[in-house]
């Protein structure tokens, strides 16, 4: 007798059946993780060398942050950066099940045809918990600490995973466009990669170019960023001025946190759809 699925079941336990589905294929791409643990080392290793050579090397007496050690202001830009450099391993996991042919044997099984897709998102969010919360562990060893209290550090890893759950469709939806693993890396970290580095991810907009700086202010890693900075360190930077400040409630923080969400919203609102889309056509 054959399993019911999300498909064959009425009402509210459709969606019942198609989390159980989900959380199934998630499962069974976070067991690669405990498989093959050089696949979450070398995960560490890339935000790990940006830390080290950002505090060590370009840090230091080089880079003057007023108001803020920056070791304080890197960290927060790296927790978004390692989360959205993480992300490209969705597209890079699905180009690879497709061209093994593990999609075509879950098309034939009794489940919800969401839980590739959604098994495969989910298990990326949790990979990049794992990884920034190595990074926060890396952190307090160089000097990063978290000043504006527990709730607000939460807050910070929480949307710095967001930001990667949102990307992950971005990066689905290449994936199952391009279907070539090699290809779809490299189209990924193409655009990843100006985008990261053209924001306050790293280093202050105001040391960039004048024709980059526009752009970088308008960029939403660095709203992102700054957003994080806000929760890590409770002070907003002020570009006017060039300074770290402790606003007043209901000031610019609100903003940071509502241009935040907005940014991640609307990544999803596009990109889902998208990519379930693809998949549909594809598979």
């Amino acid at each position: 007798m054959s399993q019911p699925s999300a498909a064959t079941v009425p009402g509210g336990s459709r969606l019942k059946w198609a989390f159980a589905d989900a959380m199934v294929i998630t499962r069974r791409n976070l067991l690669r993780f405990v498989r093959i643990p050089a696949l979450l080392v070398f995960s560490v290793v890339q935000p790990l060398m940006f830390v080290l050579l950002f505090v060590y090397v370009f840090g230091g007496n080089l880079i003057q942050i007023p108001g803020v050690s920056y070791v304080n202001f890197l960290l927060p830009g790296i927790f978004v950066q390692t989360a959205i450099f993480g992300s490209t391993n969705t597209g890079i996991g699905l180009a690879e099940d497709l061209g093994s042919g593990i999609i075509d044997r879950f098309r034939s099984l009794p489940m919800a045809r969401s839980a590739v897709l959604a098994g495969r998102t989910f298990a990326d969010l949790g990979r990049n918990l794992v990884v920034v919360g190595m990074m926060i562990a890396v952190g307090y060893l160089v000097g990063f600490s978290f000043k504006a209290g527990p709730i607000d550090a939460l807050g910070a890893v929480g949307l710095a995973v967001a930001v990667g759950y949102a990307f992950s469709w971005i990066s689905a939806s290449i994936g199952l466009a391009i279907k070539d693993t090699e290809s779809v890396q490299a189209a990924s970290f193409t655009w990843i990669f100006p985008l990261t580095f053209v924001s306050s991810a790293l280093v202050p907009v105001r040391g960039m170019p004048k024709f980059l700086q526009a752009v970088a202010r308008n960029n939403p890693v660095t709203i992102w960023a700054n957003t994080v900075r806000y929760l890590t360190v409770g002070r907003v930077y002020d570009p006017t001025h060039h300074i770290w400040i402790s606003p007043a409630p209901g000031d610019s923080p609100g903003s940071l946190i509502v241009k935040s969400t907005v940014w991640i919203v609307v990544l999803l609102l596009v990109f889902v759809p998208v990519s379930v889309r693809t998949y549909r056509k594809v598979a």
